[in-house]
């Protein structure tokens, strides 16, 4: 069957169109994105201003003239932290409802954890054994461990690399006060959720998913995405704290030029980065694998087994 899956982050708003039934990985048919950055159409009380709703209605309708124009038997449409967090997101959500029909279902940080962490098991497999997951979306970072197909720990913390980047830095070559400053916030607010994710056992695999983890690894290395997702990909502490003073001397415009960071994103790479670190840092890990598949495919697969 054909399914389509829309799903409305802090940055990006996708449409995935996806070949799948149950038993088989999902084939990607069509994508098709663009970057909405929501979070940033936010005013000083936190309310999702009009262009920002106006620009998520007119993407949602596209989207879904397209879903049906590929043939999608259903299209699942989901949202993340910019409308979970807005005050307004339910009035948001009834208009996208009003003006295209289609209903968003907003995910709860948890829910996203669980839902990527699915997705990274089907990946691997079984003889990944327990696996600790960390994905770093614009509005927060989601981690979760377990060795079954449901993590046993699955959390949410409020460090997303777009979110970040938004509340700490005054311009987009932050100076070391701000650098030290959101350093000590991320270790922080991460110390408090380790505890519980370390007493769920030391993972045999750690894997790092989303696009500003695939844009570090590439940053570092690794194999670029015209090489397909069965080519194996990392993204080494060494390499991340050689290339970190990097990053932070350089413009946003010159962070743009590096391979695998789209112009859209390169300003907020040094928040990544140190999200990154210190994920790496206070869970001991050297090196993370970086999985393709992340809360798209999770929610897909998670469809199929309730279809």
């Amino acid at each position: 069957m054909r399914l389509g899956v829309l799903d409305v982050g802090s940055n990006t708003v996708h449409l995935l169109v996806v070949d799948a039934h149950r038993g088989a990985a999902p084939l990607p048919a069509y994508s098709h994105k663009i970057e909405l950055r929501l979070a940033e159409h936010l005013d000083p009380r936190g309310l999702i201003e009009p262009a920002g709703a106006d620009g998520l209605v007119e993407f949602v309708a596209e989207a879904a003239e397209l879903a049906e124009d590929k043939g999608c038997e259903s299209v699942y449409a989901f949202a993340t932290s910019a409308i979970r967090e807005a005050p307004n997101g339910e009035e948001v959500l009834e208009r996208v409802r009003a003006e295209t029909g289609v209903r968003l279902v907003v995910l709860t940080g948890t829910d996203e954890a669980r839902l990527t962490f699915l997705a990274v098991r089907r990946w691997f497999g079984w003889s990944s054994g327990r696996l600790a997951v960390f994905d770093i979306g614009g509005g927060s970072l989601e981690i979760a461990a377990g060795s079954d197909e449901s993590p046993t720990v699955a959390v949410s913390v409020p460090l997303g690399a777009g979110r970040l980047t938004r509340e700490s830095f005054s311009t987009s070559q932050p100076d070391k006060d701000e650098i030290k400053a959101l350093r000590k916030r991320i270790r922080i607010e991460m110390a408090a959720v380790a505890g519980d994710v370390l007493r769920a056992g030391r993972p045999q695999r750690s894997v790092a998913t989303s696009k500003t983890f695939r844009s570090l690894a590439r940053v570092c290395g690794a194999a670029p995405s015209a090489d397909g997702p069965y080519v194996p990909r990392t993204l080494a502490r060494a390499d991340l704290i050689e290339w970190l003073p990097k990053l932070i001397e350089m413009t946003a415009e010159e962070r743009a030029d590096l391979p695998g960071v789209s112009p859209g994103r390169s300003h907020q790479l040094i928040a990544g980065a140190l999200v990154a670190d210190a994920v790496m840092d206070l869970f001991d890990i050297p090196e993370l694998e970086v999985c393709p598949w992340a809360l798209r495919e999770g929610v897909i697969l998670a469809r199929l087994d309730q279809l």
